[in-house]
């Protein structure tokens, strides 16, 4: 099992975004709770230091 990067949670919320982009439409209450979730997560994540 593979750990989840930092990038990985980006790419999903970039994922999602474009999906509700095309389908607003659509009711996205569930995937808009996972990308506060992410966000959260993003925002926590420790900053790497340039070396």
């Amino acid at each position: 099992m593979q750990a989840v990067t930092e990038g990985d949670r980006r790419k999903e919320v970039r994922v999602l975004l474009e999906q509700i982009q095309a389908h607003p439409e659509r009711d996205w209450s569930a995937a808009r709770r996972r990308l506060a979730t992410l966000n959260k997560l993003i925002a926590a994540a420790p900053r790497r230091q340039p070396h």
